[in-house]
């Protein structure tokens, strides 16, 4: 069985979180994609045994404030928005473990300010076996 690191590598989490999200996503909220102050970026944080560990980064854009007023109030923001589509996410990502297990509930944890310009949501997924 492959481990879970080599399943979601990079070319895998750009596939389930493509650029184009982040874009579409300022384009559904302010009518243009170049208004956004950040770049949203899924990242594999690892396994324990209750679950898959992701965050979605928020990477600053080159002269924008990525200020902890914008990000706080997102991961109940990002839960129910279409765009981000957190729900068909985890099913995208309970693809990709090919039948190995299940993912179960999900939620997204609170914002965490990593640094000035990288801001980070938890996802944690609880898995089932198969």
């Amino acid at each position: 069985m492959n481990s879970m690191q080599e399943i979601f590598t990079k070319d895998a989490l750009l596939q389930l979180f493509p650029a184009q999200r982040t874009a579409d996503f300022f384009e559904a909220l302010f009518g243009d994609a170049k208004e956004g102050a950040y770049d949203i970026a899924l990242t594999f944080k690892g396994q324990d045994n209750g679950g898959l560990h992701f965050s979605l980064d928020l990477h600053e854009r080159p002269g924008c404030c990525l200020a902890c007023n914008l990000t706080s109030g997102l991961p109940e923001v990002f839960s129910r928005h279409k765009v981000i589509n957190i729900a068909g996410l985890v099913a995208d990502i309970e693809k990709k473990l090919e039948g190995r297990a299940k993912c179960g509930d999900w939620k997204l944890g609170r914002t965490q300010q990593v640094s000035k310009s990288l801001h980070c949501i938890p996802l944690q997924i609880s898995l089932a076996q198969a």
